[in-house]
């Protein structure tokens, strides 16, 4: 009896387990979308439009993207979108930033 007791003691940790990394999974990006906003907002104001335009124009697709897959409630999606959308905002403030120190010589 004590070995059935602890398989099913086991079982049940891993079912807890497999539920939350689900519900992770599933829940809304809301803090990667958040990033994701901020991030493309630090880009414009460190002058990306001019400087990496084409970096902020990718981040601000993937953000368009991640809403859309937010309102169809496809969270995973979303969330990807959302992550590669702050990639590239924050490789446009870089870009922006090497590119102002490159006009100042």
């Amino acid at each position: 009896m004590p070995a059935i007791r602890s398989i099913v003691i086991l079982c049940t940790a891993l079912l807890g387990t497999l539920l939350m990394a689900a519900a992770c999974e599933t829940a809304p990006p809301v803090q990667e979308m958040s990033d994701a906003r901020q991030a493309i907002a630090v880009a414009r104001e460190a002058g990306a439009a001019d400087l990496a335009a084409v970096e902020l124009k990718a981040a601000e697709e993937y953000l368009q993207s991640a809403e859309r897959k937010l309102n169809e409630r496809n969270y995973p999606q979303a969330r990807r979108d959302a992550l590669h959308a702050k990639t590239k905002a924050l490789n446009a403030i870089q870009l922006s930033e090497s590119g102002k120190e490159s006009g100042t010589d």
